[in-house]
């Protein structure tokens, strides 16, 4: 049995469950390694074999994909066919509640009527087993982070001044595809001036200026697992306020970026770059959160934010991305992607963070 169900078995039982319904595609490839479009997998808290449910589309990728432990069953209607498949005696049934659709959720509650099946919201459990990235998967993340790394280069390399946002965002996108990633992590953002005031500023087909700050932000999709960075760069000369901003950026997120490692909360690693900011005077321009898990989707747990109460532990791959956004004026920010591990951290992505001037 596989390590990921193994593990997965022990907390079906730890939450007094006898049978978990995994819905959420994501989580179902996590599990079993399976990418088509739609699928279930059920795993007990028992001794039966787990159970995956997909439809005559992927008769023959799912037994590519899947190992043998699995039971797989080919069904036109797949919550249906896993209630069917349940075990006769009385049951506790736990379900995805984060991810089942109001309609699923209705489904799936006439379906249990005419059994004794009792369900219990149970999201979550998968993802917590997510959060914490085992040795391949880490090398995994890795080399999307390189790759992306490399996309920037070539394009931030050729010149980015006098050509549109957009255009710079997709030549990242294009460079990524070129060297093997099988899409972005999400839309590449790039935005010059004071339209990087825009934490999540959508590319317009405006020129970058010289002269300004243009975050870019980006990542990579490569074998299943995301990647995320952010840099910001100058196009010339630049007003003495906007080289203040980017070196409080900059010693914000070094010294958060020190502290990650196994024990401290998502919420004390988060006060340490928000307390440089807020200290150089710009508690209201940093809204947002430090960061964010990165695995098979570019945003998942854990948090590093106020609300993060987690701690870090080995295994879990975080961004570092405090910033400074100023209305009408300019942003900041400065993004790494990081592991925690047993001792301390590893930056993935491996781009200088020192203020770099294009042209």
């Amino acid at each position: 049995m596989s390590a990921r169900l193994q593990t997965l078995r022990a907390k079906v039982a730890e939450r007094e469950l006898d049978v978990l319904l995994v819905s959420n595609l994501v989580n179902v490839r996590w599990l079993t390694g399976f990418t088509g479009s739609n699928a279930a997998a059920l795993v007990s808290a028992g001794a039966a074999p787990p159970r995956f449910v997909t439809d005559f589309r992927y008769l023959t990728q799912s037994a590519e994909q899947l190992d043998p432990e699995w039971e797989r069953e080919i069904a036109t209607d797949l919550l249906k066919r896993a209630v069917d498949g349940l075990p006769a005696h009385p049951l506790k049934l736990g379900f995805d509640d984060a991810h089942l659709t109001v309609k699923q959720h209705a489904q799936l509650m006439k379906l249990v009527a005419e059994r004794d099946v009792e369900l219990v919201a149970a999201g979550g459990i998968v993802e917590a087993l997510r959060a914490v990235k085992d040795a391949a998967e880490i090398d995994r993340i890795r080399a999307a982070a390189h790759l992306a790394d490399a996309a920037f280069e070539e394009v931030v390399g050729a010149g980015i001044v006098g050509r549109t946002e957009r255009d710079v965002a997709l030549d990242h996108e294009m460079a990524m595809r070129r060297r093997g990633a099988e899409a972005a992590s999400f839309p590449p953002i790039v935005a010059a001036g004071e339209h990087g005031a825009l934490p999540h500023a959508v590319p317009r087909d405006v020129p970058i200026p010289a002269g300004t700050l243009v975050v870019i932000d980006w990542g990579a999709q490569l074998d299943g697992y995301a990647s995320d960075c952010t840099r910001t760069v100058a196009t010339g000369e630049l007003d003495p306020r906007d080289h203040a901003i980017y070196e409080t950026v900059l010693v914000a997120q070094e010294a958060a970026l020190a502290a990650v490692r196994p024990g401290p909360t998502g919420k004390e690693v988060d006060a340490i770059a928000r307390g440089i900011i807020d200290e150089a005077g710009h508690a209201e321009h940093f809204g947002h959160g430090l960061g964010h898990g990165v695995g098979m989707e570019v945003h998942e747990g854990p948090r590093l934010s106020k609300q993060g109460t987690d701690a870090l532990a080995a295994g879990n791959i975080v961004t570092v991305e405090p910033g400074i956004y100023v209305p009408g004026a300019v942003g900041v920010r400065i993004e790494d992607l990081v592991a925690v591990t047993a001792d301390g951290h590893e930056v993935l992505n491996g781009l200088p963070k020192a203020l770099r001037t294009v042209h």
